[in-house]
């Protein structure tokens, strides 16, 4: 299998060359050049397969200059009881007849990030061990992606993280869990400003040909393409414990900011997977669920991005959303540039009086619904009093949407994103009650923290990078 850009700019690669690179070298996504396909006896040979097993099967089909023998390896180890809680990995569980949650959070982290970046970490430490190479991640995060890499990476060799997140911006729990790694190859950046703000930081980094190339950066949002790969699996887990039969439809909804978790969804969904619909759950920065609803692709800036209580989500620029529109304009690279540069010049492109816009509920099964402060809260006290269940604010701005969008007959999965522990304020607030924590992080938030404060800006990000490797 061979990759490409989204924008047409990038020599066709393989999988161990694109894995470390973060954004294609025109400033587009990697993709690959088709999607391998399943068939439905291949899927129903799969029904018995533990969660290793099923990854293999999947990552070997996207890995394809990788060694049997070592994809197989790799798997394994990051894939275990021992990290993840269960031999399942992935439980899912029926909240009620048809409506299920899919357990994505019993990793390190407590966080569906860990499904990918424990992949990853190994992934990384394999190929960069096979090339005698070394590299340094400058990544951005809302909460969750950052504690998942940086706990995926500590300690691998030839491996440095520069982590940013938005100053001030993510609950304590989530802080804690990253500023009090004290591991040499972690450095934590806060940044003056918001999330997007970290990731058009990240973006001009990687996108500063020179500065790349001497410092070897490398990235481990959802823009690199392991980490989407990694997630594919669980949609397919999930699929073949819903579904009653092999070729029923089984519908997901997937709390979304970034459109990595839901794009993964996507495709599962383009390599036969029978996913019925996907359905995008924003929190109040809904840029998302206006898309999906109008054609609008709108961003929006610091000022107008809400600070919620569903943090992770408050995105108002969803970088994988590219690798979506590239598959419904047909895979056409100039035009998916020219949409871009719209987005750059404009702040967005209108698809709504296209033909795209029908085939993206049509065709591609996508639609949307978004909640609120009052919503999570409210569904909390729901799935509590109903399920005995306590749900963390994204995966109950997801359960909101679930139980409107679903439809007699079609199993319902929503995607949890995180357990409840990360968020005790809203929890206390909706049950009175603070969440239960892991023994192990009892104290996090009063261990010893470790953070720089740097200014929105490319130039002093890249001057911090430069320093800590001097």
């Amino acid at each position: 299998m061979h990759y490409i850009s989204t924008r047409g700019g990038m020599a066709p690669q393989n999988f161990c060359d694109i894995l470390v690179g973060g954004l294609a070298p025109d400033g587009g996504l990697v993709v690959p050049d088709e999607y391998p396909q399943i068939d439905r006896s291949t899927l129903a040979g799969w029904r018995s397969l533990t969660y290793p097993e099923l990854a293999f099967e999947i990552v070997s089909r996207f890995a394809t200059d990788i060694p049997i023998a070592d994809v197989k390896r790799l798997v394994e180890a990051a894939y275990t009881e021992q990290a993840f809680g269960s031999k399942a990995i992935t439980p899912l569980s029926e909240l009620e007849e048809g409506l299920h949650l899919l357990h994505l959070s019993n990793g390190p982290t407590l966080a569906f990030k860990d499904i990918a970046m424990q992949l990853l970490g190994q992934l990384f430490e394999y190929v960069l061990e096979k090339r005698g190479e070394a590299v340094n991640i400058v990544g951005a995060t809302s909460g969750d992606t950052g504690s998942a890499a940086e706990y995926a990476m500590r300690g691998k060799r030839g491996v440095n993280v520069f982590m940013l997140s938005p100053h001030g911006r993510m609950s304590p729990f989530q802080r804690a869990q990253m500023f009090s790694l004290q591991d040499a190859n972690i450095h934590n950046v806060a940044i003056e400003g918001t999330f997007d703000d970290c990731q058009d930081i990240v973006k001009a980094i990687n996108n500063d040909a020179a500065f790349k190339q001497k410092y070897k950066v490398s990235a481990v949002n959802s823009i690199n393409w392991g980490r989407i790969v990694a997630q594919v699996v669980y949609y397919f887990h999930a699929y073949l414990h819903a579904a009653k039969q092999i070729g029923d439809e089984v519908d997901f909804v997937v709390p979304s900011g970034n459109f990595g978790n839901i794009c993964a969804g996507h495709i599962a969904r383009q390599m036969g997977l029978p996913v019925g619909k996907l359905v995008v759950a924003t929190n109040e920065n809904d840029v998302l669920d206006e898309f999906f609803k109008t054609g609008r692709y709108t961003i929006r800036g610091a000022k107008d991005t809400h600070a919620t209580s569903s943090p992770s989500m408050d995105i108002s620029k969803a970088s994988n959303l590219e690798r979506f529109v590239f598959d419904l304009i047909d895979r056409d690279s100039k035009a998916l540039a020219k949409l871009w540069k719209e987005v750059d010049s404009t702040g967005g492109f209108d698809l709504g009086k296209t033909p795209f816009f029908a085939r993206m509920v049509g065709e591609f099964g996508f639609s949307s619904g978004k909640s609120t402060h009052a919503d999570r809260i409210a569904t909390i006290r729901t799935a509590k009093a109903k399920w005995n269940v306590v749900l963390d604010p994204h995966t109950a701005d997801g359960v909101k949407v679930a139980l409107e969008a679903r439809r007699p007959g079609v199993p319902m999965v929503t995607l949890e994103t995180a357990l409840p522990a990360k968020f005790e304020g809203i929890i206390l607030e909706a049950l009175n009650t603070v969440p239960p924590r892991p023994a192990h992080l009892s104290n996090l938030e009063s261990l010893p923290q470790r953070s720089e404060v740097l200014p929105n800006n490319a130039e002093a990000v890249k001057r911090f990078v430069v320093d800590a490797l001097n």
